[in-house]
């Protein structure tokens, strides 16, 4: 999904210069003064694909979408060189943050502090006896980090033990941590399929602290 991304803000920076190629000066009998203009149906087709790649890129992306909304609505009589300019603007920054890897920095950062609520709540289950609901819900967190971590490296998504196995392949992690996976993925399965008697509450304390580990090294 990254590399799709990266392809089409490629296509849309190369439609974007054929934008502002079009571009010619008008002159405006009404005034007496000379102004820049282009087509205000391909700005409106630009536009609309730049907003839906920022819709997709989700929630890291948010401050920009809304930016790039603001940046589209007409002002006034201005042109619509005018607003291609300001729209050129958010989209150039966007394109620049994404590259750098700081729109993914900041989707982990929120996407670790919902992780982080979440292995809490795991953890107050596991005091109050609730090792089988404390184990399902720290098997979701490590289930979504692995389908994220697929998605980086360009994997498709499975079961927790293929996008495991699928993720060591790659060099994602190494060979031990794949096994502690194994073995947390076995926790998390038994919990789901209610089987309680396959655990015990210490086992689930230790995937607790184990997914808080690996999201530690994942997640930054």
């Amino acid at each position: 999904m990254t590399a799709l991304f990266a392809k089409r803000f490629v296509e849309l920076d190369g439609q974007l210069q054929d934008l502002q190629s079009s571009i010619v000066t008008r002159y405006n009998s009404y005034n007496g003064t000379n102004y820049e203009d282009l087509d205000s149906e391909a700005l409106l087709n630009w536009g609309v694909k730049v907003k839906s790649l920022f819709e997709r890129l989700g929630a890291g992306a948010s401050s920009q979408l809304q930016m790039y909304i603001d940046a589209e609505k007409h002002q006034g009589l201005e042109s619509t060189a005018s607003r291609l300019r300001r729209m050129r603007a958010v989209f150039l920054a966007t394109k620049e943050d994404f590259e750098g890897g700081y729109l993914n920095s900041l989707r982990n950062l929120v996407q670790a502090e919902v992780f982080t609520s979440e292995l809490e709540q795991a953890e107050e289950l596991i005091k109050s006896g609730y090792a089988t609901a404390a184990a399902v819900i720290a098997g979701v967190v490590l289930e979504t980090t692995l389908r994220d971590l697929c998605t980086t490296h360009e994997l498709e998504h499975g079961s927790l033990n293929k996008m495991n196995d699928d993720l060591a392949k790659a060099s994602a992690y190494n060979a031990s941590q794949k096994k502690r996976i194994t073995a947390l993925a076995a926790i998390r399965n038994s919990a789901a399929h209610g089987k309680p008697e396959e655990f015990t509450a210490a086992d689930v304390r230790g995937m607790i602290d184990d997914v808080e580990r690996f999201l530690a090294t994942t997640l930054h």
